[in-house]
């Protein structure tokens, strides 16, 4: 039985390193693939800074609208205000981008990208037919909460008179 087994995880880490190498777009095959958590545990003084300065830009933000008309004159005009929180919305993600988690985070969404391409999506009959099942079930469920309440209502009015 155990040999069946590890035969049957070597095979399994095997066919993980072809397919890893397959959907790679690199021409040569790492050899360790470093995941999603283990890249957003690592860290490092840049990625403090960067964390700092993203959130330090992000409450600057919200604090144009307010306060950075009384300072500058082209502010007074509604666009030039939005253009600028745009802007730092957009600088405060790039920093956040440019830290590990944000690799992390990039490396997650290939990963759940290469996931949707190999679901399999059920036919327009196939959805079709769920979803009356589920508004059927619905309907029989909701009746036997309706009965529920009002047998409730008729027992509590009973003590309550």
């Amino acid at each position: 039985m155990s040999n069946n087994q590890d035969n049957l995880e070597t095979k399994l880490s095997d066919a993980k390193a072809v397919t890893g190498g397959m959907l790679s777009k690199d021409k040569h095959v790492s050899a360790v693939n470093t995941s999603a958590v283990e890249v957003a545990k690592t860290g490092s003084i840049k990625d403090v800074i960067l964390w700092l300065l993203a959130a330090a830009v992000l409450i600057g933000a919200t604090l144009v609208n307010q306060y950075l008309p009384g300072y500058w004159q082209p502010a007074n005009d509604i666009w030039m205000r939005i253009g600028i929180i745009v802007a730092l919305v957009v600088f405060a993600f790039v920093c956040l981008a440019l830290t590990h988690q944000g690799r992390a985070f990039k490396i997650l969404l290939k990963d759940a990208a290469v996931e949707l391409r190999r679901v399999t999506w059920p036919s327009k009959d196939e959805t079709f037919q769920y979803t009356w099942q589920v508004i059927v079930m619905i309907a029989i469920v909701g009746f036997f909460v309706w009965l529920l309440d009002n047998f409730f209502n008729w027992f509590v009015g009973i003590f309550i008179g």
